[in-house]
């Protein structure tokens, strides 16, 4: 537990400066950035994309350097638990390599990355043990069992044996949170660690890593721009913008009394759970500093556009000697709703829940095994490839990751042009007039056209692909995650734009996520899915502020605010392992019953599995 020494800071980031070599001369990445963190205290480090939050910890670690980065002046004094004071600016490389992992772990962003997948998960976790520590084989393996109960994944025993790759995204985040409290560090820096996650695992995972830390007394700094983590997480916060530090302060403070203008337009931007309570409409943001912004709720029209019945998506799955269908994946499961004209439905869940494959299913991307769609009139499942292409035309998707949705050597203006070529549904010159049209309604400058992808920032090559999406004139989106990726303000400003465009141009949308806050402010009807099904699905108003099913209970339940008077506790967390949604083949699904508890809002009677 915790040692009765005295708490002064362990690290101390004096006057950081940072800075790359380009092709066009040194750019300053951090600039004379200051800050402590104490023994015990979790600090966090907010800002969007660019601002130098990554810079200044992977400085800490003197991983800069491999990363083309050069510390230019300035000095980062570590605590050590020797007791010496280190300035980390002159140590030479054997001696970080000592430090690294040992006094300071790093939780990075993404762990598929941060794991080896040569090695087994046991491997790995060993491996910093008897580097570190000088343990045998036998006293690292027991410890590494510990260290897996410790980070509460089931099997531990089994999943010692596991390669990376078999394991869920979340679970491999508690193996990177294992690895990097294997040594019990001094200080930890936990780098964006819960961005990838689904809102339930962040939960869980934000809750250990508070306990951990409490338990430890280990320094923690916490980089991310979730303010609803911040609020759940931090201390202390320190606020950072274009590679200057801008405000700093207690966590209460800074939520609740912002000084610096970036800060109080970064809590503007932020959806919180709550804000819609009371209204039946969705309506765009207020965003900090717009005068010129008309908030109108977006009632859309009474009348179905898309009809699905009884949708139900399975892959197979093939195994043995000669590659046999033995089993099926059941992704989508008897599901059923109505999107009207104008509307927004939001399908919410976890990964692998089977939001996406709904959506792609809807499209005809993905080939549903049975049930029917019906958009606007037309049968989509009973359309020819040619009839199927020219449905299309009503129906578009803008996808999770527009960097991977667009072609990296094409000119924007030509991939925004390229649906105009291929239905020629204008020519000649007017292609073009219609091109700059799309530009100005996703307020992206017409200077823009002449670019490539990856000239522009993930926020602006969203506003692309939602250009690209509206080239054809259609009735309705399907919108995949469309802005879990962007930070904060981008995202209000994309969420802004879809329903402004959704009020102009009646455009009905499938909105998928995870963020129950934005979740909230988009939409019309909300359907949450688990295991394929959905469980519970009705008007937002009725399903955010009466959830009656146990599994959108237990989401709701889930969801940090970005409050830091309303936390989360390990206690507000109870959620069951998920089932496997892979049978074998003869496998019979019970159809999916629903009871109907207030008008409009229906609840699965069917077990769920939950």
């Amino acid at each position: 537990m915790l040692d009765a020494a005295p708490r002064g800071p362990i690290a101390q980031i004096d006057r950081l400066r940072v800075e790359f070599e380009t092709k066009d001369g040194r750019v300053v990445g951090v600039e004379d950035v200051s800050f402590d963190i104490n023994a015990g205290e979790t600090v966090c480090v907010v800002g969007e994309s660019g601002s130098g939050k990554s810079v200044s910890s992977l400085s800490l670690m003197r991983l800069i350097e491999y990363g083309g980065g050069d510390i230019a002046g300035g000095r980062m004094l570590f605590d050590r638990k020797t007791g010496e004071e280190l300035d980390l600016t002159t140590a030479d490389q054997s001696l970080m390599r000592t430090i690294r992992g040992n006094e300071i772990g790093m939780i990075f962003q993404e762990p598929m990355t941060a794991l080896n997948p040569t090695f087994t998960v046991g491997k790995q976790l060993t491996e910093g043990l008897r580097v570190h520590r000088g343990l045998s084989r036998k006293q690292a393996e027991a410890r590494a069992l510990e260290l897996l109960r410790e980070v509460r994944i089931p099997e531990p025993e089994r999943r010692l044996q596991q390669y990376p790759h078999e394991l869920s995204g979340g679970m491999r985040q508690r193996v990177v949170i294992a690895m990097a409290m294997a040594c019990k560090p001094r200080l930890l820096i936990a780098d964006e660690p819960t961005t990838a996650l689904d809102v339930t695992i962040q939960a869980e995972i934000l809750a250990l890593m508070d306990r951990l830390k409490r338990e430890t007394g280990t320094a923690v700094m916490f980089i991310t721009h979730d303010m609803a983590v911040v609020a759940q997480m931090a201390d202390r916060v320190v606020v950072m913008f274009r590679g200057k530090k801008v405000e700093e302060g207690p966590v209460e403070q800074i939520f609740e009394a912002p000084q610096h203008p970036y800060t109080q337009a970064l809590l503007a931007a932020v959806p919180k759970l709550g804000e819609m309570t009371g209204k039946d409409y969705p309506e765009p943001m207020k965003l900090f500093g717009r005068t010129d912004q008309k908030i109108e709720p977006i009632p859309g029209r009474n009348e179905p556009l898309l009809t699905v019945k009884n949708l139900t998506t399975r892959f197979p799955v093939r195994g043995g000697f000669f590659r046999r269908h033995i089993a099926n994946v059941h992704a989508v499961e008897d599901v059923s709703f109505t999107l009207n004209k104008g509307q927004t439905l939001s399908l919410v869940g976890e990964s692998g829940c089977g939001k996406s494959s709904a959506g792609r299913s809807l499209l005809r991307l993905v080939e549903p095994t049975s049930g029917t769609i019906d958009l606007d009139g037309t049968d989509v499942m009973a359309l020819s490839p040619r009839g199927l292409r020219d449905a299309r035309r009503e129906m578009q998707m803008i996808f999770q990751d527009p960097f991977a949705s667009l072609n990296p050597q094409m000119q924007l203006a030509d991939q925004v042009a390229e649906p105009i070529h291929n239905y020629r549904t204008a020519r000649g010159s007017e292609v073009m007039d219609r091109v700059a049209g799309l530009f100005d309604r996703v307020e992206l400058p017409r200077s823009f056209m002449r670019r490539f992808p990856h000239e522009l920032s993930g926020g602006q090559r969203q506003r692309i692909a939602i250009a690209r999406a509206l080239a054809l004139n259609p009735k309705l989106i399907v919108a995949d995650e469309a802005v879990s990726a962007l930070d904060v303000s981008v995202q209000a400003q994309v969420l802004n734009l879809m329903m402004e465009l959704q009020a102009e141009l009646e455009l009905s949308y499938v909105f998928i996520s995870h963020d129950m806050a934005v979740v909230e402010r988009v939409s019309h009807n909300v359907g949450v899915m688990y295991l394929g099904r959905i469980v519970e699905i009705g008007p937002r108003r009725a399903v955010f502020e009466d959830p009656q099913h146990a599994y959108t209970q237990a989401l709701m339940k889930a969801v940090p605010i970005a409050d830091p008077r309303r936390r989360k506790t390990e206690k507000d967390l109870n959620f069951k392992p998920i089932p496997s949604p892979i049978h074998p083949v003869d496998y019979q699904a019970a159809p999916s019953d629903y009871a109907e508890v207030s008008p409009g809002h229906f609840v699965l009677t069917t077990d769920s599995g939950y």
